[in-house]
């Protein structure tokens, strides 16, 4: 059954199996790093409560039999440690079977943890990470030339992706059709990185061209994957670049990440052995029917899983990352349809002050991801993925978007529990807990480059009005813009 294998991209099998492991190994960290404070039995918005509220087939995850601090983490720690043993080419000592058995038991931890994760799981990227995983299973290991039907759907994934978000920035702000929304977007955009205010310096008419480019590799490019070789691998190379670029640019915890390892399923051996030094390919037996009969299967159910998200992206009313199904698998994918113009920013201040005055001293909590103080360069995180940093931006936007959480985070900080402060860069209150908490709304920008040299500062920020007004233990109340 030639037809069915691609010896010539074991290369590339590779680079998606392992790729694909330590995504999920760093996904898995994040949550449990991260969960006690944001979804645990006493965090902002906790699982049992949540699985009282929605059915198993809603939202399918383990968490609905048992749910428990210990035990959650038990499954985050335990889906990290099989990922990096696949990371590191385990699944290659095992049998066909059983490594298959693997990765879907790897994937329905991890979509355990998302469809019980709430808002704070909210994001494209965790169904893109879903929908690779589930896509991997497929792949076998060395026990079995490369599967062409998956390889194939691999690339199927890369298209929706990009083009999705192609044609939803030019059916969005009219700054992508005027070329102009990179006037904005790397000062606007969620959690900058450190090289965020170098590229919003750059001058305006090569903005002019990075958009235009944008529209090329995301509208014309993706069609070239399906193209014989060697435009599949060229075409995999651009958005692999482009990819790259974005990851200088931004945070964008692993979707660029995982946008470059799928790419990769159009890179035959003797294309990659011009760049890496590619191993010999090893003997690859035939695959066995079941395995076959397996793969035809889920080519199938993919293709006709794939009428949604194409109806989708052809219709004037494109949706944002949308999944059709509890199991996020084959998915709808887009991105930044509007640009912010202005930066908002809320700033968290406590007090240990018993009475408010005009003179109180407030001190400012420090987060890892957003802006804060404005001589503060922005870090690289990506792809770590902090949760609760992006939602402040998006709390920033809409205090109604906020509102499920941000209360009981303020209370939190109040009681200077341990799980929420380890969220932070910086807590000002380290030995007691403040005895009132407020939030502010300040409007950021880059320094020029004048500003930059004489104040050494990355941000200049003005404050808007208040947020949330004083608060103190039991009590708060969303201000908003």
């Amino acid at each position: 059954m030639t037809w069915f294998i691609a010896p010539e991209y074991w290369f590339a099998r590779q680079v998606l199996v392992r790729g694909v492991a330590v995504v999920y190994l760093i996904a898995f960290v994040s949550a449990a790093r991260q969960f006690r404070a944001l979804i645990g039995e006493h965090g902002m918005l906790p699982v049992p409560r949540w699985v009282a509220r929605r059915p198993f087939r809603v939202s399918p995850s383990i968490f609905h039999f048992h749910y428990s601090d210990r035990f959650f983490a038990t499954v985050a720690w335990g889906g990290a440690a099989v990922s990096a043993a696949l990371a590191g080419g385990a699944g290659d000592l095992l049998p066909l079977w059983a490594v298959m058995g693997i990765w879907l038991a790897v994937w329905v931890l991890y979509l355990s943890i998302v469809n019980v994760g709430q808002v704070w799981y909210s994001f494209g990227w965790e169904s893109l990470l879903l929908e690779s995983g589930f896509l991997v299973i497929f792949l076998g290991n060395d026990r079995v030339a490369p599967p062409v039907l998956v390889l194939w759907l691999a690339r199927w994934l890369v298209f929706r992706v990009e083009f999705g978000a192609g044609l939803i920035k030019l059916r969005g702000d009219h700054c992508w059709r005027d070329l102009t929304c990179l006037y904005f977007h790397h000062e606007t955009q969620p959690m900058p990185g450190p090289l965020s205010w170098f590229f919003h310096r750059l001058p305006k008419p090569l903005h002019r061209i990075e958009v235009a480019a944008n529209h090329v590799v995301q509208l014309v490019v993706p069609f070239g994957l399906f193209l014989p070789q060697p435009v599949a691998a060229i075409a995999a190379t651009i958005i692999i670049v482009t990819q790259l670029w974005l990851v200088l640019s931004g945070n964008f915890a692993w979707l660029n990440w995982l946008v470059i390892i799928l790419a990769w399923s159009a890179i035959p051996n003797s294309a990659a052995a011009h760049a890496f030094p590619v191993p010999s390919t090893p003997d690859l037996a035939t695959s066995p029917l079941w395995f076959t009969i397996l793969v035809v299967a889920f080519t199938g159910a993919t293709l006709a899983l794939s009428y949604l998200p194409v109806r989708n992206m052809l219709s004037s009313h494109q949706r944002m990352n949308e999944s059709y199904n509890p199991f996020h698998l084959v998915n709808a994918f887009g991105a930044f349809g509007v640009v912010d113009r202005i930066r908002y920013e809320v700033v968290i201040e406590g007090t240990d002050e018993s009475v408010l005055t005009d003179h109180t001293h407030w001190r400012e909590y420090e987060f890892k991801g957003q802006p804060g103080d404005p001589h503060r360069l922005p870090r690289q995180f990506a792809p770590y993925h902090l949760r609760l940093d992006w939602l402040l931006w998006f709390a920033a936007h809409s205090p109604s978007y906020a509102r499920p959480w941000f209360e009981a985070f303020l209370q939190r900080l109040l009681r200077n529990d341990p799980a929420t402060v380890r969220l932070l860069r910086r807590n000002p209150f380290p030995e007691s807990p403040p005895r009132f908490v407020r939030a502010l709304l300040y409007e950021y920008r880059f320094t020029t480059v004048r500003e930059l040299i004489d104040t050494r500062a990355w941000w200049v920020r003005t404050m808007v009005g208040v947020y949330t007004r004083p608060v103190f233990a039991g009590r708060s109340r969303l201000v908003g813009r």
